[in-house]
């Protein structure tokens, strides 16, 4: 096993942990009313906890029926307000069922920022409005860019939103259509008409772009149709529901070597799946890590579960327009940095040319070879293979090609190699 930190460090650091918890039992103990109160009520039916008061600056009113309707709760410490502090992330685990279904099932709440981030969202609204930091966000959302595309507005262009996210840093018309088209806080949805959109539908859809676009990522690109993204299942006010996966990727890291075999094999095929489909729409994941992955409980099937850094590339308008060597094949430069999950990558250049490896790059690099590093482990998902495999070397030299090629156009043949091998090795040849 890795050491961490050094001995003496290692009991400062469990020294501060101790002294942490038991400063969080004193707080509980002097807020034991309060704590018990938010124990036994279901927060998740508060209007303002939800923050529906701020829509149209949210991301979906979908929803709103059975967070209300008390459908939607809380698992075990979620309920506790205290522990918020804790949840950098806003993100909560609850348990959803519908009346007539009997029975309930996991689902994932995300507020899509941390409460920095939505503040800082707040008073950007609010001084793009008023030039004052606090201001009615009702109010003040009509005199905002998220609402210029009001009124008789047909189409959503790649003019009024290029840049906005990673989504859409370089859009093409044929991609807004279908995130109108699949916009899923609508009763209108199955349009690409952004005119018949309300007024405030088209603020909540500008403002998710914009804040943080994973919702739209998982209705434009769904699981239904055999994209490796949660579901989305709706939002009221800013919380947004999706459907729990299972256990994040991290916790196989040291699983059985047929059970990481098999899940490396699936995370090449996402890789080649998102880069080369049908409809070529290519999807670069500008962010991989370990826990932006889970895995099912049931089937195994490995699914991204963090979506937001997530950029589209239309291919069909990149041979339309002919870019500068749009058809030269696109190698992504290895980085050898110090930090967890680094990526080395051009968005420019991604947007520009057809054949890129940014995908296989991405998934050899930071998750399965000897170059990974998370939570202080390095060695990657495929650490330690049994002495046979080993021995013969053709792993290693390939996840080696895949990460850092030593050929050019190295690592696309290396890619392709690797996803075959890993399917021979876990029996998944179809």
């Amino acid at each position: 096993m890795w050491r961490l930190v050094p001995p003496k460090l290692g009991r400062l650091s469990r020294s501060l942990k101790l002294a942490a918890l038991g400063s969080l039992l004193v707080l509980m103990v002097l807020h034991s009313p309060s704590l018990l109160a938010s124990w036994q009520r279901n927060e998740l039916t508060d209007r303002r906890f939800l923050q529906l008061n701020k829509c149209p600056a949210c991301f979906g009113t979908s929803w709103c029926r059975r967070f209300l309707n008390g459908q939607v709760v809380f698992e075990a410490w979620g309920r506790l307000r205290l522990l918020d502090f804790l949840n950098v992330k806003n993100v909560y685990f609850a348990q959803y069922g519908e009346p007539r279904e009997g029975g309930r099932r996991r689902v994932v709440l995300k507020r899509l920022g941390s409460q920095r981030e939505l503040a800082q969202l707040d008073q950007s609204i609010c001084k793009r409005a008023t030039g004052r930091p606090r201001c009615d966000l009702l109010q003040a959302m009509p005199r905002t860019e998220f609402a210029r595309l009001n009124g008789d507005v047909r189409l959503l262009t790649p003019e009024a939103v290029e840049g906005w996210s990673d989504l859409v840093h370089c859009p093409s018309q044929r991609l807004l259509d279908r995130l109108v088209r699949r916009y899923a806080e609508t009763k209108d949805s199955g349009s690409f008409l952004l005119r018949n959109l309300k007024d405030s539908e088209r603020m909540q859809l500008l403002l998710t772009l914009a804040f943080n676009p994973e919702p739209l990522v998982l209705q434009s690109f769904p699981s239904d149709e055999g994209w490796p993204f949660a579901k989305y299942l709706g939002a009221c006010g800013r919380m947004v529901a999706v459907n729990y996966v299972g256990e994040e990727l991290w916790s196989y890291f040291n699983a059985p070597w047929e059970k990481r075999v098999d899940l490396a094999w699936q995370l090449m095929e996402i890789a080649e799946q998102l880069t080369n489909n049908d409809f070529e729409f290519a999807l670069y994941l500008l962010d991989v890590s370990f826990d932006n992955f889970a895995v099912g409980p049931r089937d195994g099937k490995v699914i991204i579960v963090d979506a937001e850094n997530v950029l589209v590339a239309d291919k069909r308008l990149i041979r339309q327009n002919k870019p500068e060597n749009w058809d030269v094949w696109y190698e992504s430069k290895f980085d050898d940095c110090d930090k967890e999950a680094c990526l080395s990558f051009s968005k420019e250049i991604l947007c520009a040319r057809v054949t890129v490896d940014h995908n296989y790059y991405a998934v050899c690099q930071n998750l399965l070879s000897r170059h990974a590093t998370w939570r202080g482990t390095s060695g990657g998902l495929l650490h330690d293979p049994p002495s046979e495999i080993a021995k013969d070397g053709r792993l290693e030299a390939l996840l080696d090609e895949c990460a850092n090629p030593k050929k050019r156009y190295g690592r696309f043949q290396a890619a392709k190699e690797l996803r075959e091998y890993l399917a021979q090795l876990s029996n998944n040849v179809r």
